[in-house]
């Protein structure tokens, strides 16, 4: 009778330890996320049990005592990573584990298209739900300091047009300052490169007077192939002491009395950016320039063109002489006054 009950026992244990083997052997090869993407954040101070929780809370196939088992098994019980991830579709137990030991956490996207101002990237940036927004209420100089400008490069407590135009991936709760401070630095980067580049007997002391050039030329045209015209037309006005009279710098110092057009009166009014009245260029750029803008202002046209005006189609037509101006500005603009 014990012999029956001990190899009752054995054949039960055996049959136990079978399903057992089957079971985790299901376990690492059956898709744990099913369907559509999961997205699961891990905290910081999470236990294993509750990032466990957490999965299943979102619909994911996960046996809770195989989890640990696998996790203790690969050595990953004590090196996940908090974040956010997406977990996607086909993924088994052993791969999101995988997945919060290597960190690779969602990434999100915000973009600063060219010829933005600050005060647009600052909307875009407040506007996003995924970024620590630790920018309000900052002033301008105690950000400065946080980006690390130089202020001997940078002789202002202006951010206008020191952020290069990008598209930046971020994990969430990525700090607004700290994206902030990657656009600073490319554009720094950018700004470096080009200027090691530059023609000879430009008007410029500095890289930052470029770059304020370079964000006039940025808002001037959208077409690669005008911008080097556009910036000999500026670069020669500087050099022989012409005014700039740049329609995108009027706009820029009238701020948010801009509703559309410029009258006479506005290019009359002196602000610090009204290049209708003020001397060379403006204390700061305008918006963010992109490479080929900057590249342009070091790069111009060696025409004689001082003159330019829109034809209607996104392009202009340059002149050497008052004369042709004039006549350019009755073809394109019918009789419009543009005292340019």
């Amino acid at each position: 009778m014990i012999f029956k009950i001990i190899t009752l026992a054995l054949i039960l244990l055996i049959t136990a330890s079978n399903w057992a083997w089957r079971d985790y052997q299901n376990t690492l090869k059956i898709p744990a996320v099913t369907g559509k993407s999961v997205i699961i954040e891990i905290d910081k101070g999470d236990s294993f049990n509750q990032i466990t929780d957490k999965l299943i809370k979102q619909n994911v196939n996960v046996k809770p005592f195989w989890f640990k088992f696998i996790a203790v098994r690969t050595k990953a019980f004590k090196k996940i990573k908090t974040g956010e991830y997406e977990l996607s579709p086909s993924l088994t137990m052993p791969e999101i584990l995988a997945l919060f030991v290597q960190g690779k956490t969602k990434q999100h996207a915000i973009t600063f298209p060219e010829g933005w101002n600050f005060k647009e990237i600052l909307k875009e940036i407040v506007n996003n739900p995924n970024l620590d927004h630790d920018i309000n209420n900052i002033s301008f100089e105690k950000l400065m300091n946080q980006l690390g400008s130089d202020t001997t490069q940078t002789p202002t407590t202006s951010p206008e047009g020191i952020f290069f135009p990008d598209t930046y991936y971020f994990e969430k709760h990525t700090s607004d300052i700290a994206l902030l401070k990657r656009a600073y630095d490319k554009m720094q980067l950018v700004v470096k490169e080009e200027w090691q580049h530059k023609i000879e007997k430009l008007p410029f002391k500095t890289p930052y007077e470029a770059l304020i050039l370079a964000s006039i030329i940025e808002k001037e045209t959208a077409q690669i192939s005008e911008r080097s015209q556009i910036a000999g037309v500026f670069i020669r006005r500087l050099q022989a002491g012409i005014l700039l009279q740049t329609d995108p710098t009027v706009i820029y110092g009238m701020g948010e009395t801009y509703q559309g057009n410029i009258s006479y009166k506005d290019l009359k009014t002196a602000t610090a950016y009204n290049t209708y009245v003020i001397k060379g260029l403006p204390p700061t750029p305008i918006a963010m320039p992109g490479r080929d803008a900057i590249n342009a202002a070091l790069h111009p046209d060696t025409s004689n063109n001082i003159y330019f005006v829109a034809r209607g189609d996104g392009t202009h037509q340059f002149s050497a002489t008052l004369k042709d101006h004039n006549l350019a500005v009755d073809n394109f603009q019918r009789n419009k006054n543009d005292p340019r």
